[in-house]
């Protein structure tokens, strides 16, 4: 009797190990295609150009999702992130996001710490979180350099950058200099 099921249970096994392996192989493809990440956003979460690109080792899950998908359906202009985003398939973004984000977030990106918080950072902190560590609705801002972090407001308070309603009311209520100040104290973090 026990001969007559071996068939069946091994049969079993091998569907099972075969459905266990498919993930890992999924797995392996996404981390293989975005490996090309590195060359821009570095090897161990270091962007080549801290000023232009952001960090996303670390970043929050949800954020990195909205932003490939942004950048795929031309919400977010970036001819390069573009043809990234596009490389991938729709179902691929949120496990590209998630690989990202289970890595940790580099350390030593902080610039001399501001003395005091400039005016209007609790208005921030609602999304971004206390310290801009980021939370479920809105990315980690804290390490990211001061160039990239004011290129961002600045490209919402003048209408380039649209993907975010709340971001562009936000920024377009703030002077330059406010915009400047809070840049730079949210970079010393």
């Amino acid at each position: 009797m026990i001969n007559n099921h071996f068939p069946t249970i091994f049969g079993a096994l091998v569907i099972f190990a075969a459905a266990l392996a498919g993930p890992a192989n999924a797995a392996d493809e996404i981390e293989a295609k975005l490996q090309v990440c590195s060359s821009c956003h570095g090897q161990n979460g270091e962007p080549s150009d801290p000023k232009t690109i952001p960090i996303i080792w670390g970043q929050q899950q949800n954020f990195l999702v909205k932003e490939l998908h942004d950048y795929r359906a031309g919400d977010r202009d970036n001819p390069i992130m573009a043809a990234m985003a596009k490389s991938l398939k729709q179902e691929e973004l949120r496990p590209a996001a998630a690989y990202f984000a289970s890595k940790s977030w580099p350390a030593g990106h902080a610039a001399a710490a501001a003395a005091s918080p400039p005016n209007g950072m609790t208005v921030c902190q609602a999304c971004h979180q206390q310290n801009f560590v980021g939370g479920a609705p809105a990315p980690r801002l804290a390490g990211q350099s001061y160039e990239y972090l004011l290129k961002a407001m600045n490209s919402f308070a003048d209408g380039q950058r649209s993907n975010n309603a709340d971001m562009v009311k936000i920024m377009e209520a703030l002077s330059p200099g406010e915009r400047e100040a809070m840049a730079r104290y949210i970079s010393s973090l």
